[in-house]
């Protein structure tokens, strides 16, 4: 395993060099890696790794998430409140619809099993859009108006939302004893709970860290380490039916550490930016190897077709989700090119269905249609919509260079402090 995980990490620095070189986001060479190398093409990673490989990504999320809390202002919320709302839930609704209407005719399964593939497709991913926003606030474009808070924001609940749509319609479908007013009224029982139960955790670090004064490196892996018990703890209260959305508590705990102690935030944001770099080779390597391009292969062109559609339709919903904030037309397009990109998501649940559909001794055919449908949505999405995001962010934002500055400032500083120490 520590064999396979060099490789991927030399290969992927290699790559992250090249793609930046050509001025494309380095996150989909990386992606290419992991495809390349995995068990449906050359199969060069150990299964050990891949065994781990869900694990893994899920703790290179919590990195990223984490660092997102940390440059998520309460100012910044304020302003994009409502849109952020609208934008957890209604392009993954456009998106469904579309391929509830559509999925039927053009890939011959039932309206049902066209509402599991749409929960399946509609979610928007992490993975891809949380970095290029991280990376955005901190070069202070279109943080004026709080652009990438807001898909920020949006597209953290956006999952939450989609999953539970999810386990109810499969529910149904398999037959199990679903109580969708409870699953519904969890939606946002979940999201309140996540970020009570983020807050609170947050307003105990900052005291625990004033008390004790551990240095920086420390701070970040107590935040890190905290956050993977707050995710599984949120898998274990799935298991029983309790909401509660583990990774928006993750960004609240950096949040409510921003709020109370501006300096503090930047010392260990600065940490995780350090640890991110491995992270994110493991996170964006550990998802290209879910490809399975065998799998792909069996949606052909009525599944592509498909997939443009239904995200020609998200983009509909998104753009609406933009009425009455203070954006201009190119700050509204690069909200609706924010919203298309889909990974994390869909390689964790995209086999679920089929898995479901055997464990009832159902036909299993619809299930590998679901599955094949989502590793396409991953292959076209996910490198395409990385570099349109890249290009969107720089092409369609201003660029505020006083928080720029400030920002850059106190990560400096905080540096600068920590140097002698460490």
């Amino acid at each position: 395993m520590a064999l396979s995980l060099a490789e991927i990490i030399i290969l992927c620095l290699i790559v992250d060099w090249l793609f930046t070189k050509f001025k494309i986001p380095g996150l989909v060479g990386m992606l290419a890696i992991g495809a390349l190398l995995g068990p449906t093409t050359l199969n060069l990673i150990d299964p050990s790794l891949m065994l781990v490989g869900s694990d893994l990504r899920m703790i290179a999320l919590i990195v990223i998430l984490l660092r997102a809390g940390f440059e998520l202002s309460k100012e910044s919320l304020h302003r994009v409140g409502k849109q952020a709302l609208l934008l957890s839930f209604l392009p993954a609704l456009f998106e469904a619809l579309v391929v509830v209407a559509l999925a039927p005719s053009f890939l011959d399964i039932s309206r049902m099993e066209a509402a599991i593939l749409g929960c399946v497709l509609g979610a928007v991913s992490p993975a891809v859009v949380v970095p290029l926003m991280v990376k955005f606030i901190k070069e202070g474009r279109g943080t004026d108006k709080g652009i990438p808070t807001l898909v920020l924001a949006g597209a953290s609940i956006d999952d939450v939302t989609v999953i539970v749509a999810y386990s109810v319609i499969i529910g149904i479908y398999s037959g199990g004893n679903v109580n969708i007013a409870w699953k519904v009224a969890g939606i946002p029982l979940a999201i309140i709970i996540g970020i009570v139960v983020g807050l609170g955790i947050g307003l105990l670090l900052v005291k625990v860290f004033e008390r004790y004064n551990p240095r920086a490196t420390k701070r970040a892996l107590t935040v890190i380490g905290i956050s993977i018990l707050l995710v599984n703890l949120g898998d274990f209260l799935e298991t029983k039916n309790l909401p509660f959305a583990a990774l928006i508590a993750v960004m609240a705990i950096g949040f409510v550490i921003l709020e109370k102690r501006e300096h503090m935030a930047h010392e260990i944001s600065s940490k995780l930016g350090k640890i991110w770099v491995f992270a994110q080779i493991v996170l964006f390597s550990m998802v290209g190897a879910q490809v399975n391009f065998q799998a792909a292969r069996q949606a052909g062109l009525a599944g592509v077709a498909l997939i443009l559609i239904a995200l020609v339709g998200r983009s509909i919903g998104t753009y609406l989700c933009t009425f009455g904030a203070d954006l201009n037309g190119k700050e509204k397009l690069f909200v609706v090119i924010s919203y298309l990109p889909k990974a994390t998501v869909q390689a964790a649940i995209g086999s679920a269905p089929l898995m479901v559909m055997a464990s009832k001794g159902m036909d299993t055919h619809p299930g590998e249609i679901i599955l094949a449908v989502a590793v396409m949505s991953i292959m076209l999405t996910a490198p395409l919509g990385a570099f349109a995001i890249s290009w969107a962010g720089k092409a369609l934002l201003t660029e505020d260079k006083d928080l720029e500055t400030t920002s850059k400032l106190a990560a400096d500083e905080s540096n600068a402090g920590y140097a002698s120490l460490e």
